[in-house]
């Protein structure tokens, strides 16, 4: 079993968690991807939560990603897991097995 924290930098995931739980992923909230390379500021945000986990020895998934350019971005600033419309809606349970088939 692999635990990671959701919508890493909004809510109630506070840093207090990083030392608190025997983490193994930061997924970094699809808020700070949206305007990805466009927002200086949410790209310098992106890049420190990847420094950040790299420095804990964890991996980083970016939610939300949309478009070629927000993946470009992620992997110039090495974050190495991704999910968002750019590679498939949402499907059901029944649906994930000919996907993940076909993207195999």
């Amino acid at each position: 079993m692999r635990l990671s924290i959701d919508d890493f930098g909004t809510g109630f995931s506070s840093l207090a968690y990083l030392k608190r739980f025997p983490l193994d992923n930061l997924q970094v909230d699809q808020s700070f991807v949206r305007d990805i390379p466009a927002q200086r500021a949410d790209t310098q945000i992106v890049a420190a939560v990847i420094s950040l986990a790299r420095s804990l020895h964890l991996d980083v998934l970016a939610e939300g990603v949309e478009t070629e350019t927000q993946l470009d971005t992620l992997r110039a600033l090495e974050c190495e897991f991704a999910q968002g419309y750019l590679f498939s809606r949402p499907v059901s349970a029944e649906d994930i097995h000919p996907l993940l088939r076909e993207k195999g």
